[in-house]
């Protein structure tokens, strides 16, 4: 299959969340990066167009949302976060290529630069699907959920049980180890969980905050206007975050930067956050009052 990737999610006939329509850019954005990367992969390539057109996965991404936005009220969890975690993870693992530094499957001798995509690429659009089964725990919900999947995806691409076995190890790996709580072993899992914190920007916000959830989650997703992966100078890798309000610090310190933290990434990436305008002496408000109404807070 050599289509061009889908430029927006595919609507389905079950259960299904609507994104708004701010994160509909970073989708499209997202998806020509991931076709830019993929490029000169074949096999990661197909597996890409395997994986976003299965119905099985789309139906993961689905209940996943169903369970992580509106009945836990937070910021996506599917499809499109999928996605965009996605693009964020190959765009630094095509840096680090660039810049010499191999990931373990590579360094290791498990495979080429092709396989190392293909690993990284799945891991991210399969990391977040055990949601659906609960949100604590969901990494390893993720992980034997995404078993069955790969089972019957990766034998299109290696015929040896060995090899094929080692690749899909790299994938569950960095699948299960993509939360902050669980230790990053392997460059790979550190790019997934990453590429994960990295999409933290207002669309994601959105239909939480439109279903009344005012957590410091939502609210301070809702003050990140952009995240730039770029090609670093002192370091490989610069991550830079453009705030409209300093409450997105705590998406920088409590959730980026404890992933990047202690990590095997820790000394290739540099980090910056700042808030914009920054010639100007107060922050753009996002909630001005809120009210305790029953057991929930509302704002007005």
């Amino acid at each position: 299959m050599d289509e061009k990737f889908k430029s927006k999610s595919l609507k389905n006939f079950g259960i299904e969340v609507e994104i708004p329509e701010s994160y509909d850019f970073l989708e499209t954005e997202s998806l020509n990066y991931i076709e830019e990367s993929l490029n000169n992969y074949p096999k990661a390539k197909k597996m890409f167009n395997l994986l976003i057109n299965d119905p099985e996965v789309r139906a993961d991404w689905d209940l996943s949302n169903f369970i992580a936005v509106k009945k836990l009220r937070y910021n996506d969890h599917g499809e499109v976060h999928a996605k965009i975690v996605c693009a964020s993870a190959l765009k630094m693992l095509d840096i680090l290529l660039e810049k010499g530094i191999k990931p373990d499957f590579i360094e290791e001798g498990g495979g080429d630069e092709d396989d190392e995509h293909l690993i990284v690429m799945a891991g991210a659009l399969l990391h977040d699907i055990g949601n659906q089964i609960y949100r604590e725990d969901h990494p390893l919900h993720s992980t034997y959920l995404a078993i069955p999947i790969l089972n019957r995806i990766l034998p299109n691409f290696y015929s040896d049980i060995e090899n094929r076995t080692e690749v899909r190890g790299f994938i569950l790996n960095s699948i299960y180890a993509h939360d902050a709580d669980i230790p990053d072993f392997i460059i790979e899992a550190a790019l997934i969980g990453i590429g994960d914190a990295t999409d933290m920007t207002k669309g994601r916000g959105r239909k939480a905050y439109d279903l009344g959830s005012l957590s410091i989650h939502t609210i301070s997703a809702l003050s990140i206007e952009r995240v730039l992966i770029l090609k670093g100078e002192e370091k490989a890798i610069e991550i830079v975050i453009e705030m409209s309000n300093s409450s997105g610090i705590f998406q920088v310190q409590e959730i980026l930067g404890k992933k990047i933290i202690g990590g095997p990434l820790e000394d290739v990436i540099s980090l910056k956050a700042t808030v914009t305008p920054s010639d100007v002496d107060y922050d753009k408000r996002i909630v001005r009052s809120i009210t305790l109404k029953g057991r929930n807070f509302v704002s007005y």
